[in-house]
């Protein structure tokens, strides 16, 4: 029957049905092709363990998602199913750092996929994490290194120092020296914030300051989390997001408060940059539009590195001072080398160099420790199997197959950091040093995942890690702090970022 024949037919059909019956058709055949592509999926999988129902429906994994406990789950599944495990009908996670290095390194061929489109944090714009163009994140990429290295930044880690001294400045003479409580983890935020913004644009939001989040942006931002989730989850909810009717219901840089507050003070700065009378800066916007970035690209970056930045440091300092506050150990022996090394009796008003931190072993050990027992980012951020597919230490992985990765499985593993591996131990990479070089670099290695790998590794590192090596100096060489509450240590909850909250303290000064 030819082409034109099988046309004349349907048409004749479709006239002689009611719209009643044709809706009923549209309805049948539209379950039709999702039965029959969900056993598509199913089938091609089938070699891959998972929970009851990930073969058939997200919604196990949207559960879980939304639970706040995600890092765990996938925790506890990698251990009971294996390495590499079904979440989804076409996505799979693992606890394996060598199949993550495979499909993050150089040369590798796996591409960003769909989940990414959540993360776009203006609408219809990419920025360097939702970028799935390889190509063109690679282009993105050198445009922002100088930047976010620093070495075209006017007085990059004094910068830095002088947001580590409002933020001990504001713990000392608002809660410490009048004997009030204070919410660490909070104050972890407000410190990461100022200093993400000082850097980017000169001017630090102010959150220290005025010791409160500024235009309720943090508190907007917890319940933003959520949806980008679901976002990841479901990419076509990202285009339906993008419809003018759903759009004006969003976030606005013309409100005055919230996400759109901040949005509309990045993109004025962002404007300021460019035109007649344009403003030039030493600082990591005017990097970015030094090495060529628009004024839309300089928008979208400076204001997801507020977001991704902020957060992520701010949870390394939060928990990683929480496992120090809590082991009376590793507290005495960090402030016993910072004693040897003269800084208890430095000036008050002076901040260890990143130099003079990363000479001090201990507080390095207790650093990556912090960030293995804790690992900041919680989300999959899977990468799609090239054409022709893939082929892992014997198990096929189909092309187009999203692959994430389990953070929380891979720093607990116990055949990679020993029987102890839930326990927070800074001794560990001491000994490692000491006993198997080898074995450290490997560990070094593993930790470093949480900052990504190869091509894709974030470009923030180096800034998170010189606030990490001052921050935990400069408050222990002051105060004595501990937990109010060790039973209720804090509120936790993973939505891809951790939001962290309640971690109340009492401090005193050191004598």
């Amino acid at each position: 029957m030819s082409g034109s024949l099988v046309f004349q037919v349907v048409e004749q059909v479709a006239r002689e049905l009611t719209l009643v019956q044709l809706l009923l058709v549209a309805v049948s055949l539209l379950i039709a092709y999702r039965a029959i592509s969900t056993i598509r999926l199913y089938y091609r999988l089938r070699h891959i363990p998972g929970p009851p129902t990930t073969g058939i429906s997200k919604l196990w994994m949207l559960r879980n998602e939304l639970g706040g406990r995600m890092n765990l789950v996938l925790e506890d599944i990698t251990k009971k199913y294996g390495p590499i495990v079904r979440i989804a009908p076409n996505i799979l996670v693992t606890n394996d750092p060598e199949l993550v290095k495979r499909y993050l390194g150089v040369r590798s061929t796996w591409t960003r996929s769909d989940w990414y489109n959540g993360s776009r944090f203006v609408p219809n714009r990419d920025n360097i994490i939702s970028m799935k163009d390889d190509k063109l994140h690679t282009q993105l990429r050198a445009k922002m290194a100088a930047g976010y290295s620093g070495k075209e930044v006017d007085n990059f880690e004094a910068m830095i120092d002088r947001t580590v001294l409002a933020l001990v400045d504001l713990l000392e003479t608002k809660y410490i020296a009048a004997g009030k409580l204070f919410d660490f983890a909070r104050k972890a935020q407000y410190f990461t914030t100022d200093v993400i913004s000082i850097l980017g644009f000169s001017e630090p939001f102010g959150f220290l300051a005025n010791d409160r989040d500024m235009y309720n942006y943090i508190a907007l931002i917890e319940k933003i989390m959520p949806v980008v989730m679901i976002n990841t989850a479901y990419p076509f909810l990202v285009r339906l997001q993008s419809l003018p009717i759903i759009r004006r219901l969003q976030p606005s840089h013309t409100d005055a408060d919230g996400f759109g507050k901040v949005l509309g003070l990045v993109r004025k700065t962002a404007h300021e940059r460019f035109g007649p009378n344009k403003t030039v800066k030493k600082d990591m916007l005017g990097a970015f539009v030094a090495h060529g970035l628009t004024m839309e690209e300089s928008e979208s970056e400076i204001f997801t590195q507020i977001i991704a930045g902020s957060d992520t440091t701010a949870t390394a300092i939060s928990a990683t001072m929480l496992h120090i506050m809590t082991s009376p150990r590793v507290w005495t022996r960090l402030i016993a080398e910072l004693d040897a090394a003269g800084l208890l009796a430095r000036l008050r008003d002076s901040v260890i160099s990143d130099a003079e931190a990363r000479a001090l072993p201990y507080l390095q050990a207790v650093i990556k420790e912090g960030l293995r027992i804790h690992p900041p980012v919680s989300g999959l951020n899977p990468r799609a199997v090239p054409a022709g597919g893939d082929t892992f230490r014997g198990i096929h992985l189909p092309a187009g197959t999203e692959v994430g990765w389990s953070s929380w499985g891979i720093t607990r593993r116990t055949d990679l950091w020993g029987a102890d591996a839930a326990e927070f131990r800074p001794e560990r990479w001491l000994d490692a040093a000491t006993a198997a070089p080898e074995k450290l670099r490997e560990m070094e290695g593993l930790v470093d995942l949480v900052f990504a790998y190869g091509k894709w590794q974030c470009l923030g590192r180096n800034v998170a890690l010189m606030e990490l090596n001052k921050v935990f100096v400069e408050i222990l060489r002051r105060f004595d702090l501990a937990l109010v509450d060790p039973t209720k240590p804090w509120k936790s909850f993973s939505a891809g970022l951790f939001q962290q909250s309640d971690m109340w303290v009492r401090g005193s000064l050191r004598g």
